[in-house]
């Protein structure tokens, strides 16, 4: 067995011993739209979600932009409030419907690092205000003592505190994102798309440090993210969402070396592979189909390459395929 697999076969019987930080149940998250004719419909960002998340580890979410990842993530920290019939349990707690001094409590547990560092940080504000600010909403004292902390934790001078957002470069200003995040010193970090902004060189940057405070910290990430090849990279397990609902779930390793899903193979295939192994592209035809008038039966029938009768007519249930897989595909669970 190769070290690799050594690491792999030890971080899952860990993993296994470890207990929730997070349980997800039914979630659904709908909004009310309009159209241009003036009626009024639902949109299903979120339909009928489960998952659980364990205390220490990666798991990320990815899918085409659109399929309801972003809205996963601020429903569970409460920025959306959840539809009647979900629930969701942090550290064994119901936060589904909570009051807004318990909420004030639960954002000290769990913070969210956005995507743009740019539109996120206030442009009057000098970073040392920006840093501030969460010590004085939860009156915390000896806050100028945890900032010049934080600033070397994430690998910024000290004398970058008086300078405003617009004099910091991308990566910087995200690097003051994720310290703003850790103030707190939360258990769970949404990290939505942290990097997808960057240039590419910063990319790696970003998500080395996102690794080391993981460790440094004991920190639980939800990390959300279109791109597979960043998702490969940092995640302990990997849920994939279409249109609202999860459509394969797996460890990292086994997601990418025995894909189920035609949607998780489409996406995978348009990964660059600079090895010079020749390898299928799958091209999905058609667009995405939309939330809130999404098609019976399976949500993928209208691209999927493989669409079978009973996929047009029947919603494929969410299947448990090996120990550590799961997949909602008429084509896997038969």
């Amino acid at each position: 067995m190769s070290q690799t697999n050594i690491k792999s076969t030890a971080t899952l019987s860990i993993q296994s011993e470890v207990e929730n930080i997070l349980e997800v149940s039914h979630l659904k998250k709908t909004f009310q739209i309009k159209s241009p004719d003036g009626k009024k419909g639902l949109l299903k960002a979120v339909d009928d979600v489960s998952f659980t998340i364990k205390k220490g580890e990666t798991f990320s979410l990815v899918g085409e932009s659109g399929c309801g990842k972003s809205t996963l993530g601020r429903t569970l920290l409460g920025l959306y409030p959840p539809d009647r019939g979900s629930k969701i349990l942090f550290n064994n707690e119901d936060i589904t419907n909570i009051s807004k001094t318990n909420r004030k409590n639960f954002a000290r547990k769990a913070q969210l690092i956005f995507q743009d560092p740019s539109a996120c940080l206030n442009p009057r504000r000098t970073i040392k205000q920006i840093l501030m600010e969460p010590f004085k909403i939860h009156k915390i004292k000896n806050g100028e003592a945890k900032i010049t902390e934080l600033m070397d934790m994430v690998g910024l001078p000290s004398r970058f505190l008086d300078r405003y957002p617009h004099e910091m470069s991308g990566g910087q200003k995200q690097r003051v994102g994720i310290a703003r995040a850790l103030a707190l010193d939360p258990e769970l970090v949404v990290c939505d798309e942290p990097v997808s902004a960057l240039d590419v060189s910063i990319q790696a940057q970003v998500i080395n440090l996102l690794e080391d405070l993981q460790k440094q910290l004991n920190l639980t990430y939800l990390f959300i993210s279109h791109d597979l090849s960043v998702v490969h990279h940092i995640s302990d397990r990997v849920a994939v969402m279409y249109l609202g609902k999860i459509v394969e779930l797996a460890t990292r390793d086994e997601l990418y070396e025995n894909t189920q899903h035609p949607y998780t193979k489409a996406l995978l295939s348009s990964i660059p592979d600079v090895s010079g192994e020749v390898r299928e592209k799958i091209i999905l035809t058609g667009d995405v189909p939309s939330p809130s008038n999404p098609p019976s039966g399976c949500r993928f029938h209208t691209r999927c390459p493989a669409v079978m009768d009973i996929c047009r007519t029947k919603e494929p249930e969410f299947k448990q395929t090996n120990s550590n897989h799961f997949v909602a595909c008429h084509l896997c669970t038969k």
